[in-house]
């Protein structure tokens, strides 16, 4: 265990962070938000950004929470139209504060709703990453939270520790931060024992770990420690390592960056890229086929490339801009798959040309690439 909490040491080379902040932190315990904290927490992300270059993304609950004050209202509600009301009453105050503190510091945000269909559904999937990737190639810290507004039982996350470890899938965080009201993972619940130990490193997804958690969170949340074991087991499978930590604890952020013990450490079992490589293998059934030339299968076995339209002579099946597509060489051997970019009639008309004339062919440009190198594995 003290091997794997040295690894605390590689934080400060970890450039891309996602950093969830729960209700129960957020919002005084149901009293409206908790400014001086999220100030806090602003001046840290603020810090983290500005003199390490850290690439942010905050996963933020408190919508609902903060639009039960504004509406008064003493208990959570349970029926779905009352929990949107409140989230859409909430969202504007959640957003408004944030916003106001990074202005404090020169940094824009970026308000960004989710429902799990956006993530499950590839071309939404796709949409999602590019916009966030954009967002974070500009400096713009984007503020994630579930659109509760909208959602509905079948499509909800549950938690925003699920949202999470989406997020860092979508992504490819270096490190999902859960910042929680709790010291960490503990042997026992330390509400009912006092005794209980904690856990300060281990593999995400360690079946042992369960068995300790408990799955009752707050009166104001979904989630317990039981949804961030899952939510530090689902980032792990794109090789993100998943700190749970106490958010009250006096910049916390910053001394997690520094290598600090704080919290329970949960490391992936595999590297970042073997991680999603193999998630992208094994997972996803291919839509169609794309047969290359000689010239594109040896830009992605031997050069690392992404798959340039150019150097597809042939397409089969039908499918849709986000699918899983499988390819092909000249002897009919599959060398690789991937998430494209473009649709089956969209490939069939771009096929055979080089990137700088698909504008010119479609009348618009969604990415220069047929299927990006971080969205293909080879075979």
């Amino acid at each position: 265990m003290n091997n794997l909490n040295n690894h605390r040491t590689k934080i400060k080379q970890f450039k891309r962070w996602v950093i969830k902040i729960g209700s129960a932190l957020l919002t005084n315990d149901g009293q409206g938000l908790d400014k001086t904290a999220i100030k806090n927490w602003v001046t840290q992300i603020a810090t983290l950004c500005q003199q390490h270059n850290i690439e942010v993304v905050m996963v933020s609950s408190g919508a609902i929470a903060e639009g039960m004050t504004r509406l008064n209202w003493k208990q959570r509600p349970t029926a779905l139209h009352q929990l949107q009301a409140a989230a859409a009453v909430g969202q504007m105050g959640m957003v408004q504060v944030y916003e106001s503190f990074f202005q404090q510091h020169g940094m824009q945000t970026a308000q960004i709703l989710l429902t799990h269909d956006d993530l499950t559904n590839r071309q939404r999937y796709l949409n999602a990453r590019s916009t966030l990737r954009t967002l974070i190639n500009l400096g713009v810290i984007p503020i994630i939270n579930e659109n509760d507004t909208v959602t509905t039982e079948e499509i909800h996350f549950g938690d925003n520790d699920t949202l999470g470890s989406l997020v860092a899938n979508l992504i490819e965080a270096d490190l999902l931060v859960i910042l929680t009201d709790q010291q960490g993972l503990y042997e026992s619940d330390p509400r009912v024992n006092p005794e209980a130990n904690l856990i300060q490193a281990g593999y995400a997804g360690d079946p042992n770990f369960f068995t300790m958690a408990s799955s009752t969170g707050g009166k104001l949340g979904r989630g317990g420690m039981l949804t961030k074991l899952n939510a530090a087991k689902l980032a792990a499978r794109s090789g993100t390592t998943t700190l749970i930590a106490p958010g009250y604890v006096p910049n916390v952020l910053t001394e997690i960056f520094t290598g600090k013990n704080i919290g329970t450490l949960l490391l992936p079992k595999q590297a970042q890229l073997v991680a999603r490589k193999q998630w992208l293998a094994s997972h996803l059934k291919t839509k169609g086929q794309l047969y290359l030339d000689n010239g594109a299968v040896e830009a992605l076995l031997y050069n690392g490339k992404s798959l340039l339209a150019i150097g597809v002579t042939q397409i089969i099946g039908t499918f849709k801009r986000g699918e899983v597509v499988a390819c092909f060489d000249s002897q009919q051997q599959e060398i690789a798959r991937g998430l494209i970019n473009y649709s089956a009639e969209e490939t069939q008309k771009i096929l055979g040309y080089a990137s700088n004339q698909i504008e010119q062919i479609l009348g618009y440009i969604d990415e220069q690439e047929l299927i990006h190198r971080d969205n293909l594995v080879l075979l």
